[in-house]
């Protein structure tokens, strides 16, 4: 029971220090203080170690020999190679999903993108963002299911946590304009057409696309960060 409580602890602290992270609260190269996150988060050094152990692991925190940890630094160059190999890793799990996928996974892919439209009716900013982005990883990761490899459904979601911080800065610009939603939409809705004609080059093509248009919304943000 006390080492389940314990493991509660450190997924806790993981949990939160991770969306701090990827949402600024804690910038790029700033140090992490123990005392600090003690305060922040009410939690012992014991949670907080393996929470920064395991966010070492995704590339979002480094450790600093005998002398703690940081948040690990942005760049253009991270960015665009994330985004890169991000959109080619998707290509080839679409075109496996297309040939791999069932009626079953179709109607996934039609479900959570009905839904995904639908997130105009919430109100709210803070409610907005964090449902469009739950709902919208929800969309892709049901087209991506369709391809039935493990370890490339793995690969995918390392990439996802090491591209976070850098699509949050995308998020915030794209969430709030009813402009660029609608935009989505319609790019959502014709990768469904696609995809369920089953034509895998196409649908490789527009997905690789689909995956690169943050890029240079982001670089912008990031360059007028540096200002």
């Amino acid at each position: 029971m006390e080492h389940s409580a314990r493991q509660n602890l450190g997924v806790s602290a993981y949990a939160r220090l991770k969306r701090d992270i990827i949402r600024g609260v804690y910038p790029a190269g700033e140090k992490l203080l123990m005392s600090r996150l003690k305060e922040r988060y009410d939690l012992g050094t014991g949670p907080l170690r393996e929470a920064l152990s395991q966010l070492v692991a995704e590339h979002l925190v480094v450790a600093i020999s005998q002398r703690g940890y940081r948040v690990a630094p942005m760049s253009v160059a991270e960015l665009e190679d994330i985004y890169d190999a991000r959109a080619h890793l998707e290509g080839l799990i679409v075109e496996l999903a297309i040939a791999r996928g069932d009626d079953a996974w179709e109607a996934d892919i039609l479900a959570k993108a009905h839904t995904l439209a639908k997130v105009m009716d919430i109100s709210g900013p803070e409610e907005m963002l964090d449902v469009w982005d739950r709902r919208h990883q929800a969309f892709h990761g049901a087209i991506a299911a369709g391809c039935g490899s493990r370890h490339l459904l793995q690969a995918r979601e390392g990439l996802l946590d090491q591209v976070e911080r850098y699509r949050h800065l995308w998020l915030c610009e794209t969430v709030f304009s009813s402009e660029a939603l609608e935009h989505k939409r319609q790019e959502h809705a014709a990768l469904v057409e696609v995809l369920l004609a089953r034509d895998a080059p196409r649908a490789s093509r527009m997905i690789r696309e689909h995956l690169m248009t943050p890029v240079p919304i982001i670089r912008e943000v990031m360059l007028r960060h540096d200002k």
